[in-house]
């Protein structure tokens, strides 16, 4: 996926089980980011900084929802230990992470595998990719999104 694209409808599945559309945000702009590990220090600092700004985020006309391919059950627990306020999407056959590009060969510990890389989508309130964030900070997401 790149800049002008539109994105898909359906997103996928939620730690509660329940399909998530884009629809279901219809007139808000949607921050779609995608992270490697529920509970790993760069992916909770993330995640916290979004929930630290989540009120901000939202009076600016955002919705967040995070994607990694973590089971329902282990965002349910990385959701309650940090008190996240947004969706967690479940893509453990990575057909979101697929479609918008960011299960890819990465490089770590000297080791080369697939994984997800650490990317943020903003999508606008017509369904268009209107940003992309690959270099993301994760103690300042918040900070990085709100500044565009």
């Amino acid at each position: 996926m790149k800049i002008g694209d539109k994105a898909p409808e359906v997103l996928g599945i939620d730690a509660n089980g329940d399909e998530v559309k884009l629809s279901d945000f219809a007139g808000r702009k949607v921050i779609l980011y995608f992270y490697p590990k529920d509970n790993t220090p760069g992916c909770t600092a993330q995640a916290c900084s979004l929930r630290d700004s989540y009120a901000e985020l939202q009076a600016a006309g955002y919705e967040v929802i995070g994607v990694s391919k973590d089971s329902a059950a282990s965002h349910t627990k990385f959701a309650q230990k940090h008190e996240l306020p947004f969706t967690l999407i479940a893509d453990t056959d990575k057909t979101l992470n697929e479609a918008f590009g960011v299960w890819r060969e990465k490089k770590m510990c000297g080791k080369v595998g697939m994984g997800t890389v650490r990317t943020t989508f903003i999508i606008d309130e017509q369904g268009v990719i209107a940003d992309i964030i690959e270099k993301v900070n994760t103690k300042e997401h918040s900070k990085q999104i709100l500044e565009k």
